[in-house]
């Protein structure tokens, strides 16, 4: 899924591959510059994939990494006792959700003081990732509902498990993704337009935004 300049979403690609390997997402991203995406996209926002992130920059060298909270909540508390999963959820909350990049690395440092010396694997999950989970803030603020997960492809796809489950499975490789493509072009007819679509021209041109504000021109 991406979005154009306009704002409005659209499916880009639909694939079948092998566990997402590197090669699987090089072919798809391959196919979808020979389609006519020539211009590197200016972000993608994926899962920890490791296909997906070594692909991406031998087709769109340029594009800028985003990590998806969602999963990154997940694989971190995954690692912590249940117990305290409540509490550290709140607290990966704030990073996220914090105002500006300085106040989310602070969050982020209480977090890694607060649960590194009883969790150290979640601690770590979450701390290998830090630039590229805080990418956002460079983007202007009424985006970043947008980019900080893949929940809008991950709400379409749960219609196609859901048909999957049903159907008790989908035939042949080519039925399968036709089914997939037909589902997700009938899902497209409800996407909404970006937040703040109108600043996607600014976000083209380079514009630098600073925790999602573009800056005001001097005065001459």
């Amino acid at each position: 899924m991406g979005a154009t300049a306009d704002g409005r979403k659209e499916l880009i690609a639909v694939a079948d591959g092998h566990r997402e390997s590197e090669q699987a997402w090089f072919a798809l991203l391959l196919n979808c510059k020979q389609r006519g995406l020539t211009i590197d996209p200016k972000l993608a926002t994926a899962d920890g994939a490791l296909g997906f992130w070594a692909a991406l920059p031998k087709v769109y060298p340029t594009t800028r990494e985003q990590r998806c909270w969602v999963h990154k909540t997940a694989n971190v508390l995954n690692k912590m006792a249940k117990v305290v999963q409540s509490g550290a959820k709140s607290r990966l909350h704030q990073i996220w959700m914090a105002p500006t990049r300085e106040d989310a690395h602070k969050a982020f440092d209480h977090f890694v003081a607060t649960y590194q010396a009883k969790y150290p694997s979640a601690v770590e999950c979450l701390l290998k990732d830090r630039d590229v989970l805080l990418t956002f803030y460079d983007f202007p603020a009424e985006h970043w509902i947008h980019l900080r997960t893949t929940n809008p492809i991950e709400s379409t796809f749960a219609t196609v498990r859901l048909r999957h489950r049903r159907t008790k499975g989908n035939g042949s490789r080519v039925a399968c993704l036709a089914m997939v493509f037909k589902l997700c072009e009938s899902a497209a007819r409800t996407w909404r337009l970006l937040n703040g679509a109108t600043l996607l021209p600014d976000v083209i041109a380079d514009v630098k935004f600073v925790n999602g504000e573009k800056p005001e021109k001097s005065a001459a």
